[in-house]
């Protein structure tokens, strides 16, 4: 099936190829359905098992001390989570938790691992969503350091305006929807800078709201 057939994942895209070896790959695991607020795994946890998502959004967090939350990713369909700790025995860096219903394949890395000499290319496959993860993740860091909530804020619009964006007359309208709770969760901001971050952006010029949600208008101003 073509990805073009599926809604894209909310923060980052794997390709077709990548997303194909797990598909072929179901009879390694389980499918399951879990309900919207349906907690996947939990910080802190130790597990063996990672996910490929079907269908749905699968929201994944890293909470503070304070109870304080920061989105790492919004998972959508042809996306993997929890690799990392299923791979290096560490505890769970983050809580993944639906979004909305969603029907996953649960993997066992010690089948995977099995399975690897007959089926190299789930090692490759691996390695390349790591490495997709860590230059998504650097990108982040370099604007999360920006001393401006604003910028960061500009940022992630206008990368995900690239990532989903659909042109059309007047503008190019980022298709995933996005509260504004979301938009500070991952940018570590508060939600009021985030409403006022929006405002100034739309009297800019930069972007509009319409009907919730967000059209970029000139990429160019979103950095302020």
């Amino acid at each position: 099936m073509s990805k073009s057939a599926l809604a894209t994942t909310e923060t980052w895209h794997m390709d077709d190829a990548t997303a194909g070896v797990w598909i072929r790959a179901a009879h390694l695991g389980r499918k399951i359905k879990v309900e919207k607020g349906t907690m996947i795994y939990r910080q802190g946890e130790l597990g063996f098992t990672f996910y490929f998502l079907l269908s749905g959004r699968i929201q994944v967090s890293i909470f503070q001390s304070d109870g304080s939350e920061f989105m790492l990713e919004m998972m959508g369909p042809w996306a993997m989570f929890g690799e990392s700790p299923a791979m290096d025995g560490f505890p769970r860096i983050a809580t993944a938790i639906a979004a909305e219903t969603s029907e996953l394949i649960e993997f066992d890395i010690r089948v995977i691992t099995e399975a690897i000499p007959s089926c190299p290319e789930l090692a490759i496959s691996l390695m390349r969503i790591v490495a997709i993860k860590q230059r998504i993740l650097a990108s982040r860091i370099q604007y999360l350091a920006l001393p401006k909530p604003e910028m960061r804020i500009g940022e992630l619009l206008g990368r995900l305006a690239e990532l989903y964006g659909e042109k059309r007359e007047g503008g190019t309208l980022i298709s995933i929807p996005l509260t504004h709770e979301q938009i500070a969760a991952m940018t570590g901001a508060s939600r009021v800078t985030v409403t006022r971050a929006l405002k100034r952006l739309t009297t800019l010029g930069a972007i509009e709201l319409r009907q919730r949600r967000i059209w970029v208008l000139d990429p160019s101003k979103l950095l302020g």
